[in-house]
């Protein structure tokens, strides 16, 4: 898997507790890590000399609180137990990823080309047109694009390239591009509550489970 390096003007790093983005307690959910990997797919290729899976067709992976869907979703475990998924599109539909922030009513969301979990390290890495949403409650806060996204659930950082394959007839440069919603106003009270929906994705079964 490629491992960002620092390049001046496409890299971005995001320390979430010091940008404000959450408070001291607003981890992912990390009971998620333990939990046992649930699938529904069209069909399975299970192999378990190799402990590895191949689920194919509208795949929704459940994990404790985290939700991954793709055209097809590769899942294999290592000699110590850990989980590692390999989530891909189909049809310009992209791979989806959301987890349950550690913190009431808030959650992370992602969408790639490819999604890579990697239980192990407890890391994301959203890959080739990505983008990352923090909601609160049915609102976006924060959201961020690039063409590579990796979110450390350890440390709570996000680390986003940009380039050429980020560019698009609205980005011609391919630069990262980030929204941040300021802490005071992310966490001042609503006068209407909201429904608990989700903005429509554009994600493989972009449908809420």
């Amino acid at each position: 898997m490629y491992t960002p390096r620092s390049t001046p003007f496409r890299l971005l790093s995001v320390a979430l507790l010091m940008a404000g983005l959450c408070s001291s307690a607003a981890w992912a959910e990390k009971a998620d890590k333990n939990k046992p990997i649930n699938a529904e797919a069209d069909a399975l290729r299970y192999d378990d000399l190799k402990q590895t899976s191949v689920f194919t067709g509208n795949v929704v992976i459940t994990k404790g609180t985290i939700i991954i869907r793709g055209a097809q979703v590769d899942v294999r475990q290592d000699a110590e137990g850990f989980q590692f998924g390999t989530a891909t599109e189909k049809g310009g539909k992209r791979a989806f990823f959301r987890q349950k922030r550690d913190v009431p009513d808030e959650w992370i969301e992602g969408e790639a080309e490819t999604i890579y979990y990697d239980g192990k390290a407890d890391t994301v890495t959203f890959s080739k047109n990505a983008v990352i949403r923090r909601y609160k409650g049915s609102s976006i806060n924060d959201e961020t694009t690039g063409s590579q996204i990796v979110y450390d659930n350890v440390t709570d950082v996000f680390n986003v390239i940009g380039g050429a394959a980020n560019a698009s007839p609205s980005n011609p440069t391919g630069r990262i591009r980030t929204m941040i919603t300021p802490k005071a106003a992310a966490s001042a009270p609503s006068t209407v509550a909201p429904p608990a929906s989700l903005r429509p994705s554009t994600a493989i079964g972009g449908e809420r489970k």
